[in-house]
């Protein structure tokens, strides 16, 4: 069962007017749906809903009127710059029922020498009981060498969940270390396609650098003349 348990009061007054006097208020503004029962207007507390949903797919306890409900966040609204929610849609679920979420990849261990890791998926897929989903799915790339790829349906899940997203979707990629001669290599050969010339320094030269040397010598010749 949930250990976030959040005690919830009904709210009756909607609006934006309504919403800024409940955060003023330090609290949350939500909204509970699910099973077929008509939407519950409610007000979070809002230091314990942050702390809560701090944690993807937050298992939550709605306590409302002594009540219990188990409930995930389905939407989480934030503030574009303060460290303030603004609002949260809440999906009821029950023990036993399977719900579908997204759940972080966490690598774990070093690779090979000479070698980058990329995570090329950050979450992946599952259908999971609702009153055990996982963390996160760790991954170990320990001692990997290049050109090592581990798809999802390799991925160890946990008990009970099963892979809704396609199962040769690419979630790590181990590839070789760019040399820094190499790095050197192919921006020389990028500069060359692109037809940049270097100074004697060896620095990209200015376009039409050589214009003012044409315009003096011009110059030279015409006084010569004189």
């Amino acid at each position: 069962m949930s250990d976030n348990k959040l005690v919830a009061e009904t709210r009756t007054q909607f609006g934006k007017g309504a919403a800024r006097k409940i955060r003023r208020d330090h609290k949350i503004p939500a909204v509970m749906y699910g099973h077929g029962a008509d939407p519950v207007h409610i007000t979070l507390p809002g230091h314990d809903t942050m702390m809560a949903l701090k944690v993807a797919n937050a298992l939550l306890t709605i306590v409302i009127d002594g009540e219990e409900q188990l409930a995930l966040a389905k939407d989480v609204q934030r503030d574009a710059i303060k460290p303030v929610i603004e609002h949260v849609d809440l999906v009821v679920v029950r023990k036993g029922e399977k719900v579908t979420v997204d759940v972080p990849v966490h690598i774990e261990g070093e690779a090979a020498p000479e070698t980058v890791v990329t995570l090329d998926a950050q979450t992946v897929q599952l259908e999971v009981e609702a009153t055990h989903i996982p963390e996160n799915i760790v991954v170990s790339v320990e001692g990997l060498q290049a050109g090592t790829q581990i798809k999802a349906s390799e991925l160890d899940l946990p008990r009970g969940s099963t892979l809704v997203v396609d199962e040769d979707t690419l979630v790590v990629n181990i590839t070789a270390q760019i040399s820094q001669e190499a790095l050197d290599a192919e921006l020389a050969e990028a500069e060359e396609e692109a037809g940049i010339e270097h100074d004697e320094a060896g620095e990209p030269a200015a376009e039409g650098a050589e214009a003012p040397a044409a315009e003096d010598a011009e110059g030279e010749a015409t006084a010569e003349q004189a």
